[in-house]
C-alpha cells in the first residue's frame, strides 16, 4: 500500500490505479485514496485512466453524498456551533464536500476540454447528470448543473458536441428543461450586464476589445443552440404525469424534507414548490404553466442581448413558429420586432411574419406599418430566400376591405412597375397578386383603363406640361404611398406583359382582362402556387403541359436556300468566291488525270 501511494500519478498503472479504487470503497482507513484518484480526472490524462478513476469516484460519492454538509460557496449555509465545528465527524464530513465540489470542477474541465474523445465526455455527462439527479437528497441538483451551463456557454472554444449531447439525451425531462430555462436567464443577463460595461470602458485597447466581442458572440452562439433546442412541451391532458429526471419533482413542505435541503437550495428551487400537499408534487397544469414563465423569462433576456447577424435571422426565421406560440405573454416581443422591421432589408423581410401574428392575434397597433411593408418592394426581394413566406404575408396584410383607395392603388402600381425588372417567376406573383387587389377592393378599377379624357381635379390644376398624354404621373422612389400618386396612374405595364418572351406570363395576365368587379363570377388567386417560382419550375411546367396544337415545319420541296427568293424581291444571292472554287476544282481534276496517267505509264 505504501509503495503505491509512493509512486507518482504518471508514473502508476492502471491495475494499480484499479487497486486504489477497490480499497477506497472497502475501508474509511483508505480514505487518502481520494485524493490521488482526483488527480486522474484531468483533460491531459489517458482515457482509460480517466475512466477508472470516475468508476471509483462515482461509486464512492454516490454513497456519501446525501451525508454531506452543504458547500462552502453556498451564501445561504446554515450557522454551525462551535462545538459541533470541534466534531471530528463534521469536520471529516466538511473535507469530503470539499472534494466533492473539486471533482465537479474537474469534471466540468475535462467535459469541455477540446482534447477529450467524444466518447469518453459521453460517459462523463452521464455521470455529471447522475450526480444532479442524485446529489440533493432525491430532489434535482440545480447548482451544480448551473455550474456545468456556464462552463459551457463561457468557454473559449466551442463545444458543439457536449451540446448536441446533452440536448439529445437530457431536454426529454422537465425538469432539466426547467432549470435550463432558469440557467440561460441568468447567464444571458450577465452577458448583457458584460456587454454594458465593456461599451463603457471602451477607449483602450483595440485588439482586446475584439477578442472580447469576439468571445460574447461565441457565448450568445451557444446560448441560442441551447435555448432553441429545447423542446416547448407537450400537450397534456391534465392527468398524466411528465416524466421528470430526478424521478420527482421538489418535495412538499414537510418538516423532514425542509431539513434535508439547504436554504440556498430551496431559494433555487422556490419555482417547483409543491402546491399539492397530499401528492407531495406539482399537478401538470401547474408546471405547463411555470414551464411557460420560465420559457418566457429565459427568450427576453436572450433578445435583449446584442445578437449578431447570422444568429439574428436564424432567430427571426423560427420565431413565429418556435417561440410565440410558447410565450406567457406574447405582445411582449412589440419592442424587438418592431425595431427589427425597422431595419430594412431581409431583416425586416423575416420579422413581418411574427410581427403580422401579434398585429392579427394580440392586438398589436403600429401605425408605420403599411408604410414600412411599402418600401420593401423592390426588385431585390423577388430573389431572396424567404420571399415565399413574405408574398404570401403581403397577400394577407392587403385582404382588408377597410383598407384606403389611395394605398391599394399604392401597392397595385408599385408591383406593376416592377414587373418591368423582375424575372418570370416575379411576374407571375405580381400577376397574381395585382388579380386580388382588384378584385378586393374595386375603387382601383380605374387603374386597368383610363383615358386621357379622364382628369381628376388635380390633373385639371397641373401645368400645361403634365397633361401631355404618355405622362406617367406615378412617382416609384417615393417611399410614401400618400404622396406616390398612384390614382393618378395606370397599370399600363401590366399591359405589356400581353407580350411576353415567356409563354406563362403572356397567358396568366388575361386572367386581368375579366371584369373582377364582379365577385360571383371570379375568384381569388392562391399566392401560395406562385410565390416559390422559378426559371426551373416554370420549364418543368411548360414541359410537362398538354399542347393541342404543335407548330410544324412543313415544305412541300427540300429547300436550297435559307431565304426564298420572293421575300427578297430584286436581290440576288450570290457568293464572291463561287468561280474562284470552280477553277480550283477544275486544276484538282486535271492534277488527278496526270496522275492517273503516269501510273499506266
Amino acid at each position: 500500500m505504501a509503495s503505491i501511494l509512493a509512486k507518482k500519478p504518471k508514473k502508476m498503472k492502471l491495475k494499480e490505479l484499479k487497486t486504489l479504487g477497490q480499497q477506497l470503497l472497502s475501508s474509511r482507513a483508505h480514505i487518502n485514496n481520494l485524493p490521488l484518484l482526483l488527480g486522474f480526472i484531468s483533460p491531459s490524462s489517458p482515457p482509460p485512466y480517466v475512466l477508472e478513476s470516475l468508476l471509483s469516484l462515482q461509486s464512492f460519492f454516490t454513497t456519501v453524498l446525501a451525508d454531506l454538509p452543504p458547500s462552502q460557496s453556498s451564501k445561504k449555509r446554515p450557522r454551525i456551533d462551535d462545538s459541533a465545528k470541534q466534531d471530528p465527524e463534521f469536520i471529516y464530513r466538511t473535507w469530503l464536500r470539499s472534494k466533492f465540489d473539486e471533482f465537479v470542477t474537474l469534471l466540468i474541465e475535462v467535459l469541455i476540454s477540446p482534447d477529450t474523445e467524444d466518447a469518453l465526455r459521453e460517459i462523463l455527462l452521464d455521470s455529471f447528470m447522475e450526480f444532479v439527479k442524485l446529489g440533493n437528497g432525491g430532489s434535482f441538483y440545480s447548482s451544480i448543473y448551473h455550474k456545468l451551463l456556464r462552463s459551457i456557454v463561457n468557454s473559449p472554444t466551442p463545444v458543439d458536441f457536449l451540446s448536441e449531447l446533452l440536448a439529445l439525451k437530457y431536454f426529454k425531462y422537465i425538469d432539466v428543461r426547467y432549470f435550463t430555462f432558469i440557467s440561460l436567464e441568468k447567464l444571458a443577463k450577465a452577458l448583457d450586464t458584460k456587454d454594458t460595461a465593456d461599451d463603457e470602458t471602451v477607449g483602450g485597447d483595440g485588439d482586446s476589445g475584439s477578442q472580447s466581442r469576439e468571445s460574447m458572440e461565441l457565448s450568445i452562439h451557444k446560448i441560442h443552440y441551447i435555448i432553441s433546442h429545447i423542446p416547448p412541451l407537450e400537450g397534456n391532458d391534465g392527468k398524466s404525469e411528465y416524466e421528470m429526471w430526478s424521478g420527482s419533482g421538489l418535495p412538499s413542505n414537510e418538516e423532514h424534507d425542509k431539513k434535508k435541503l439547504s436554504k440556498a437550495q430551496k431559494a433555487e428551487d422556490k419555482g417547483w414548490k409543491a402546491e399539492k400537499q397530499t401528492n407531495n408534487v406539482l399537478s401538470p397544469a401547474s408546471i405547463a404553466k411555470k414551464m411557460k414563465l420560465k420559457f418566457t423569462k429565459a427568450w427576453i433576456s436572450f433578445l435583449r442581448l446584442t445578437i449578431p447577424v447570422n444568429v439574428y435571422k436564424e432567430v427571426l426565421a423560427t420565431l413565429h413558429q418556435a417561440v410565440i406560440p410558447h410565450l406567457s405573454n406574447p405582445i411582449i416581443l412589440c419592442d424587438f420586432l418592431t425595431k427589427s422591421y425597422d431595419i430594412g432589408g431581409v431583416v425586416s423581410v423575416m420579422a413581418l411574419s411574427s410581427l403580422f401574428i401579434l398585429m392579427t392575434q394580440h392586438g398589436l397597433e403600429y401605425p408605420n406599418f403599411y408604410e414600412k411593408l411599402y418600401a420593401l418592394l423592390s426588385p431585390s426581394i423577388f430573389m431572396a430566400k424567404h420571399r415565399a413566406k413574405f408574398f404570401q404575408l403581403l397577400d394577407s396584410c392587403l385582404k382588408s376591405p377597410l383598407l384606403p383607395a389611395y394605398l391599394a392603388a399604392a401597392f397595385a402600381k408599385k408591383l406593376s412597375r416592377l414587373s418591368i425588372c423582375v424575372p418570370p417567376s416575379g411576374e407571375l406573383v405580381i400577376i397574381a397578386l395585382i388579380h386580388n387587389l382588384l378584385r378586393r377592393h374595386p375603387s382601383i378599377n380605374c387603374l386597368v383603363h383610363k383615358e386621357d379624357g379622364d382628369e381628376s381635379e388635380e390633373d385639371k390644376n397641373d401645368s400645361g406640361s403634365e397633361k401631355r398624354p404618355g405622362i406617367d404621373h406615378f412617382n416609384s422612389e417615393e417611399s410614401n404611398s400618400i404622396k406616390s400618386n398612384a390614382m393618378r396612374s395606370s397599370l399600363w405595364e401590366i399591359d405589356t406583359l400581353r407580350h411576353h418572351y415567356c409563354p406563362p406570363v403572356s397567358r396568366f395576365v388575361l386572367s386581368l382582362e375579366n371584369d373582377l368587379t364582379v365577385r360571383s363570377k371570379t375568384t381569388e388567386m392562391d399566392i401560395k402556387d406562385f410565390s416559390s417560382g422559378s426559371y426551373a419550375t416554370i420549364f418543368g411546367d411548360e414541359i410537362r403541359r398538354r399542347v393541342k396544337q404543335v407548330p410544324l415545319a412543313f415544305y412541300k420541296a427540300t429547300p436550297t436556300s435559307l431565304f426564298p427568293e420572293s421575300e427578297f424581291c430584286g436581290w440576288t444571292f450570290t457568293y464572291e468566291g463561287s468561280n474562284e472554287i470552280k477553277e480550283q476544282k477544275t486544276v484538282e481534276e486535271d492534277d488527278a488525270s496526270t496522275k492517273r496517267q503516269r501510273i499506266e505509264c
